[in-house]
């Protein structure tokens, strides 16, 4: 079932997701939920907190740019290495018409809990890391804006309120 993707400055946004216990068919439906919702509107990854759940749980498809990489669920995601450093432009599906250049390790190693329960540790690079620390952000509360320099998340937050106010950002 797509769901709704919560929009900034939603408050649910900057909080802090919880571990998830046990991986029940709960947890099951909302992983199938959140590719649905990922996929009918254009991302290549979401974090449940972007529809409003608070728990531990990404899902992500860069298939479309990373050649042979398979879709991929992770329950409490963990970065537990990080090495070297890329800097480009990111976009967020709850920061609709906004990209900025992000500052990510080059490479991480996370380790998670797949959906049929089995411990996984992903080695990742480039686009892939990239995407993983974005989604990782998400549970700890963290969005593109925040990593902006003060003065440019001041500029954003007053022209992208502006524009949401006036009916210009859907």
């Amino acid at each position: 079932m797509k769901r709704e993707i919560l929009k900034y400055p939603d408050p649910t946004l900057k909080k802090v997701s919880q571990p998830v216990k046990e991986i029940t068919g709960e947890i099951g439906e909302l992983i199938d939920d959140m590719f649905e919702t990922m996929y009918e509107n254009g991302g290549v990854g979401l974090a449940a907190p972007q529809i409003g759940v608070l728990k531990r749980v990404i899902v992500l498809d860069v298939s479309p740019i990373v050649e042979g990489q398979e879709p991929l669920a992770l329950v409490n995601p963990e970065i537990v290495s990080e090495e070297g450093e890329q800097e480009s432009e990111e976009g967020c599906l709850c920061i609709p018409e906004f990209t900025a250049s992000v500052k990510r390790a080059m490479k991480v190693v996370v380790k998670g809990i797949d959906r049929d329960m089995r411990e996984v540790e992903i080695e990742a690079e480039s686009y892939l890391a990239k995407a993983l620390q974005h989604e990782v952000d998400h549970l700890n509360g963290i969005l593109i804006v925040d990593r902006l320099s003060p003065v440019k998340r001041d500029v954003f937050r007053r022209k992208y309120l502006k524009k949401m106010k006036s009916g210009a950002a859907v």
